[in-house]
């Protein structure tokens, strides 16, 4: 995947569509998510949110605001399908490094025209990054990219398939139901795994 791509990416990947139906498990109370044995708290996944509301707070520019249910299931699904990649690049000897992180912010600062507009955009996604998210959303992308790469057109689906399997994915009712074919989270999922990166295209809202 082309570095150029890696904030205005995300918005094509996590973009809201409509709720599918799906059974979940009910973890334990703060626990919004169970993924691979080990919890996704509610905490972990509000602070996420938290983050968002107060960028977007100090912006003038951010994208209107999603409703507070609609932005955490929005959240906990990459956060649950950033799991996936790390656990199908894992098993792929895949890596991604700080130094390829930082180059690839570096890169996307200088295309922006600067820190403060770069954030500007990725706060204006359809799914917001905060400021201090967005290494976190670059590492996905590059994730995403490296495995796109290692398994090819026709296999890595079934690559995150199997890990997401693997991982024996719950999720609180509170957040919807868990699609293993869609690898998504109900009303939050996209076909992530589908599409096709536009290198031209600006993040939604921007």
């Amino acid at each position: 995947m082309h570095r150029r791509t890696a904030l205005s990416v995300s918005a094509v990947l996590l973009a809201a569509a409509p709720l599918l139906s799906a059974c979940s498990s009910d973890p334990r109370p703060g626990t919004a998510a169970v993924v691979g044995g080990q919890r996704i708290t509610t905490s972990a996944l509000q602070a996420q949110v938290n983050d968002v509301r107060g960028a977007q707070d100090r912006s003038e520019q951010s994208a209107p605001a999603a409703g507070t249910a609609r932005l955490e299931r929005m959240k906990l699904n990459k956060m649950i399908q950033l799991r996936i990649l790390e656990e199908t690049a894992k098993d792929a000897g895949i890596t991604v490094s700080t130094r390829e992180i930082e180059d690839v912010r570096k890169e996307t600062t200088q295309q922006s025209g600067g820190a403060a507009k770069m954030e500007q955009l990725a706060l204006a996604q359809r799914l917001p990054v905060a400021p201090d998210q967005i290494d976190e959303d670059i590492r996905f992308q590059l994730l995403l990219g490296k495995i796109k790469e290692k398994f090819g057109d026709d296999a890595f689906v079934p690559a995150l398939t199997k890990a997401a399997g693997a991982l024996h994915i719950e999720v609180s009712p509170r957040y919807g139901g868990w699609d293993a074919k869609q690898i998504a989270l109900g009303e939050a999922q996209t076909p992530w795994i589908t599409q096709r990166t536009r290198p031209e295209q600006a993040p939604a809202g921007a």
